[in-house]
């Protein structure tokens, strides 16, 4: 079963909610953090990425830059930026983008079930990423950024959230990406126990993002042996059918020593050129290849098998096992100087103009994963290939806290 609790947030008065709230700390440099809050007092990437507070130079997995903070952490809640609800409660979160929308429900989930399996996993983590949640929760006393998680959709659920939703919600804001984000408060303990009784019936939940916040939260856990509240961790929870999932592209700085016209020609063992070039696939098991200033439509050939492990089907992995490392030579892309990788929020404008710079030899627009495949190869306890998943719209940093309870 899935153990789904309510909990009081910590969360910023709706008023400031906007000026607060940011993306979170993981897809932004330090360069770019700083540079979003500069003008901004309560930006929250001066909690999220504190070494902004500082010059540059400044070691961000320094003592003193956890500590600062913890004390604008302390600050905010003491002016009354951010305050305590009263009651444990459960919250729903909704984000509008563009034609996009998502509901999710924002509770605390077991770090006992992370470690068991019951939430499933489908990245490897680095302990310097984990080590830097860990010192950063333990700062604060407190985890300011919600894992991203989804379960198979639920009628009961769908149909209890939407009914809410119908309220006038306590935040509104829109962010200067366009996004809009809106929350309700679930405080009626009937509709609590509602909720949670429902998700107990769940298997499992599934993480779509937040690996290193979730193994970070799961290690606190152990140390504190489960006291004082650390046998949870935050999370958004969204039904699996309103993800949004972008495709996530490759460019590539050679050819592995071969002319555009060798290199196209080993192409066609692995696709058929179609006569229509694109540079946004349509369907799984094409790619658009933009090379020497023009976008070829390729489709995988048909009657050839990458194995029968469902990691092996997806596209992303098809394209290195039979293209980057074969052809190319990029045997790790995990850690290979000669790929990089451009999330599906940039668009394929950033691919032709990374290649026609001239520091890139080519570029790959992928067909996005789907998140039937995600929770399929989780459920095979599998990892996805590295940068398989850009999923949008992320979730904001600083809309709701869970603070520890105190020694």
């Amino acid at each position: 079963m899935a153990i789904v609790k309510p909990f009081a947030a910590i969360r910023p008065r709706p008023e400031v909610a906007g000026q607060i709230c940011e993306l979170p700390y993981d897809v932004v440099s330090t360069a770019e953090a700083r540079e979003r809050a500069n003008g901004k007092e309560h930006s929250f990437y001066r909690i999220s990425r504190a070494e902004i507070n500082f010059d540059n130079g400044i070691n961000p997995y320094s003592g003193e830059v956890y500590a600062k903070a913890r004390d604008l952490f302390q600050e905010w809640v003491a002016e009354g930026l951010l305050r305590k609800d009263a009651e444990p409660c459960y919250y729903l979160y909704r984000q509008i983008m563009g034609n996009h929308t998502q509901t999710g429900l924002v509770a605390t989930v077991s770090a006992e079930e992370y470690l068991s399996g019951v939430i499933k996993k489908h990245e490897y983590t680095r302990p310097d990423k984990e080590n830097d949640r860990i010192n950063h929760i333990e700062a604060l006393n407190a985890q300011t950024g919600p894992v991203f998680l989804t379960y198979h959709s639920n009628s009961t659920l769908n149909n209890l959230f939407a009914a809410k939703t119908r309220e006038t919600p306590v935040v509104d804001f829109t962010g200067i990406d366009g996004v809009r984000h809106e929350a309700w408060v679930i405080s009626d303990k009937s509709i609590l126990k509602s909720i949670e009784k429902e998700f107990e019936r769940m298997p499992h939940l599934y993480i779509a993002d937040g690996h290193h916040r979730s193994a970070a939260a799961a290690k606190i856990y152990q140390t504190r042996d489960g006291k004082n509240g650390s046998g949870y961790f935050l999370a958004v929870i969204f039904p699996h059918d309103q993800m949004q999932i972008l495709p996530y592209n490759r460019v590539i700085k050679d050819l592995n020593g071969l002319s555009q016209s060798e290199f196209l020609k080993k192409l066609e063992t692995v696709f058929t050129v179609l006569e229509k070039p694109f540079d946004k696939p349509a369907r799984n098991k094409e790619v658009g290849l933009f090379i020497g200033g023009r976008w070829y439509g390729l489709r995988f050939k048909t009657g050839f098998s990458n194995g029968g492990n469902p990691r092996d089907q997806l596209d992303v992995q098809i394209l290195q096992d039979k293209v980057l490392a074969p052809i190319l030579d990029i045997k790790n892309p995990r850690t290979s100087e000669r790929i990089s990788f451009v999330g599906g929020i940039r668009g394929t404008v950033e691919l032709e103009q990374m290649v026609s710079s001239g520091q890139y030899a080519c570029a790959f627009s992928m067909f996005p994963t789907q998140i039937e495949e995600v929770m399929d190869i989780a459920d095979q306890n599998e990892v996805m290939p590295p940068k398989s998943t850009w999923f949008e719209p992320k979730l904001r940093d600083g809309m709701f806290i869970y603070r520890y309870e105190k020694n």
